[in-house]
């Protein structure tokens, strides 16, 4: 295979900084800043209101989502895109569970991302009591999946440790009970291939701001698989989705397409930035992506094993098992990463003892990985950490 990436020359990455959270927020795309300027100068400035039609603010949710399903092994027009995955991972549970009106089991796992969780919680708080949510331990979750269940909700890539489920097994299995599925695909899409009409999943949520560097606050995506858009009744019947939003009928129609997903008014500067960045992608095979992530993050695991004896490894070490993210345990992982990134390597931390570092293909290479595991191996080995300085835990980790 003929190895094209990193693309390194089409992001703006400070010179003495080596990035290795991605899987958190991904860097700034060049031309994303200068697409943000012109929105805000040329098409609000000047065109004003009439920028939703001379500008085409209105359909741009529209041609992004059919942009990330061409990423996600989806047609066009099975994917919305605006608000936040919160919203979202709520529109599909909400759908999934009218699919079930019988059963009254979301089953998901005890590692899944936890505002997944409160999602479902706050759910089953306003629609009925009588649901339940069960988070059995990730390699039970086969076993768990019984007629009981009505939906099942899991995130593909662990959020902690980078193990991954199953896609096309889980929900293989859940069809055969005749339960729903749902995956979050927050820290997957865009590192991991998705194939998401070969999965057949009903729905799939997720983010932008990681992989897919659409910058903070990006906007998030639904997918619902289209031999079900004509029948699903979202739950937040926001005008966006109403079929003739300018009709302003009192009563809530929805759209004859993908477009019902839509809630409220997108965010045009965010969705314009979102369009520049996924540019990026053009021409990128999914699968190369795939294979530059396992090469660098085995070599990171190599690295730092023979380097950092102090760290133990948390992920699979199997990378079949394993996300685009690779993370160690260490008793002092909050105030070593801290070191890190004070020394320009940036990682994360995830309570209570959890190093990440993620590998995104399109702008890091091997010598990034290796001058990563050399600055790691100079914070623990010289015990860097120590420092008062690193101990203060700050609001976001």
């Amino acid at each position: 295979m003929e190895i094209s990436l990193p693309r390194k020359e089409l992001f703006d990455i400070p010179a003495d900084v080596i990035y290795l959270n991605g899987n958190s927020l991904g860097v700034l795309p060049k031309g994303a800043a200068e697409r943000a300027q012109n929105v805000i100068a040329e098409e609000w400035g000047r065109q004003l209101i009439r920028a939703w039609n001379t500008a085409g603010w209105m359909a741009l949710p529209q041609v992004v989502g059919d942009t990330l399903a061409g990423l996600m092994g989806a047609p066009v027009g099975s994917v919305a895109t605006g608000d936040t995955l919160s919203i979202k991972l709520y529109q599909a549970l909400a759908a999934a569970l009218d699919m079930r009106p019988d059963r009254r089991v979301i089953l998901s796992d005890s590692g899944n991302f936890p505002n997944d969780l409160y999602m479902a919680q706050g759910l089953i708080r306003t629609v009925s009591k009588s649901h339940e949510l069960l988070t059995p331990a990730p390699e039970d979750v086969m076993d768990a999946i019984t007629t009981d269940v009505a939906v099942v909700m899991l995130t593909q890539v662990d959020y902690r440790t980078g193990r991954m489920h199953d896609m096309m097994s889980i929900t293989r299995r859940a069809h055969s009970v005749g339960a729903v599925m749902i995956w979050d695909l927050a820290h997957s899409a865009g590192a991991v291939p998705v194939h998401l009409t070969a999965t057949n999943a009903e729905f799939a949520v997720g983010c932008t701001y990681k992989y897919f560097n659409g910058g903070p606050g990006a906007p998030a995506f639904i997918y619902v698989r289209p031999d079900l858009v004509m029948n699903i009744s979202p739950a937040l019947a926001g005008w966006q989705g109403h079929d003739a939003p300018f009709a302003m009928e009192q009563d809530y129609r929805p759209a004859m397409s993908i477009e019902r997903m839509r809630v409220g008014t997108p965010s045009v500067v965010q969705m314009a930035i979102l369009q520049e960045a996924l540019k990026a992608w053009e021409g990128v095979d999914q699968a190369e992506v795939r294979a530059a992530s396992v090469r660098l993050s085995e070599r990171f695991i190599s690295e730092v094993e023979a380097r950092c004896p102090q760290l133990s490894l948390a992920s699979p070490r199997d990378p079949a098992l394993r996300g685009s993210q690779v993370s160690f345990a260490f008793e002092h992982g909050y105030s070593a990463m801290q070191a890190i990134i004070d020394r320009g390597v940036i990682g994360d931390f995830r309570a209570p003892n959890i190093m990440r570092f993620g590998f995104t293909p399109l702008y890091l290479d091997e010598d990034d990985v290796v001058s990563a595991a050399k600055v790691l191996e100079q914070v623990l080995g010289q015990e860097l950490w120590r420092d008062p300085k690193y101990q203060k835990v700050a609001r976001v980790t």
